[in-house]
């Protein structure tokens, strides 16, 4: 393993409240069903420090909905005045005209969610309608920000979409990429990425309906695929895609370089040792962020870690090592909110 992963985190995973006006079917952290976790601005601002001290070449802002959270933009500003990259992922649904600017101010780049080229196919998988007009309105009130200071003589800013892919919504990708695209001249790039089995998408019942089979896997990530893709959308926008497979973090990756070197921080500043995974390793607000680090790192070769996830080759099956990892190390909180999870179905809109 190279020193530098041993050093520290490239990026960093702040999920810094899990609230959340959405209902989104493959929440990873199911956010909006659960406490928020949100902690004081003052321990925010300690936690922003530690993680500040790690030296990451990017931070990123997730949730839940982190415009939710009261001083974003301080924080945000406190880390990239550190000479930090900062990133905001956001489902749009707060980002108005007026917030555009002042994102800008702080972020480096922000990414939109938006999982289809309907409002029926993305409120269905964000749980909320309305939700696919509020994601078009923020990367409008985006678009016209970034214009208007690219106008003005500055740097083109990065603003993009983050779109999961799953089986109800991988055949509407090409759709996706010849009709919303161009919308928003100034979008910057497009990320499609294979939903992977965590939290709410960990279930047996998601798994079975939802996970992308291995020839789907393959579709996405290859590159006559990726070129139909690119050459039906804007020739300005940066077209990927992933199959998230480095997320795994399976023992064969890691022998491979492979490593996912990146820290997940939980709304009251729990670290989670691998961030897909339940399970932490310790608070950074009572302890040094670079232990939290050596103990994360340490996780990616526990014994129990090495079996369950050795034997996982599928899809299927790496949600099966899912579910084994994260009542292992999942507290009795944690195992608690694991069993009250509903069963996948076919989901409706929570108006």
């Amino acid at each position: 393993m190279e020193p530098s992963v041993l050093t520290g985190p490239s990026y960093i995973i702040w999920d810094i409240t899990y609230a959340c006006p959405l209902r989104c079917v493959h929440c990873y952290s199911e956010s909006g069903r659960r406490p928020s976790r949100q902690l004081p601005f003052d321990d925010l601002l300690k936690i922003a420090d530690a993680l500040i001290s790690l030296r990451p070449a990017q931070l990123a802002f997730s949730g839940g909905e982190p415009m939710s959270v009261p001083g974003l933009t301080l924080l945000a500003a406190r880390v990239r005045a550190a000479g930090i990259e900062t990133a905001l992922y956001t489902s749009g649904w707060a980002l108005t005209a007026d917030a555009a600017w002042r994102l800008m101010d702080v972020f480096s780049e922000i990414h939109v969610s938006v999982d289809g080229a309907d409002a029926a196919t993305h409120d269905r998988i964000r749980g909320r309608a309305g939700s696919y007009a509020r994601a078009m309105s923020a990367l409008e009130a985006l678009n016209r920000e970034a214009d208007l200071r690219y106008s003005a003589g500055q740097p083109p800013f990065r603003f993009g979409i983050d779109s999961v892919v799953m089986r109800g919504n991988i055949d509407g990708l090409e759709r996706f990429c010849r009709e919303v695209l161009p919308r928003f001249p100034m979008l910057h790039t497009v990320l499609f990425g294979a939903v992977v089995p965590s939290g709410l998408a960990s279930r047996a019942g998601f798994a079975r309906q939802e996970l992308l089979s291995e020839e789907q896997v393959e579709r996405l990530t290859g590159q006559s695929f990726r070129a139909l893709l690119r050459g039906v959308a804007p020739s300005t926008v940066d077209v990927q895609t992933t199959g998230n497979r480095e997320l795994q973090m399976h023992p064969d990756l890691i022998a491979d370089g492979m490593v996912f070197p990146a820290m997940q921080v939980e709304p009251d500043g729990e670290v989670r040792a691998m961030p897909i995974y339940e399970g932490t390793v310790g608070n950074l607000l009572t302890e040094p962020a670079a232990e939290l680090w050596r103990r994360s790192v340490e996780r990616w070769s526990d014994p129990f870690v090495t079996s369950v996830l050795s034997g996982a080759r599928t899809w299927p099956e790496w949600a099966e090592a899912t579910r084994k990892i994260d009542e292992h190390f999942g507290d009795e909180r944690v195992r608690a909110r694991i069993a009250a999870r509903p069963a996948y179905a076919n989901p409706g809109l929570d108006g």
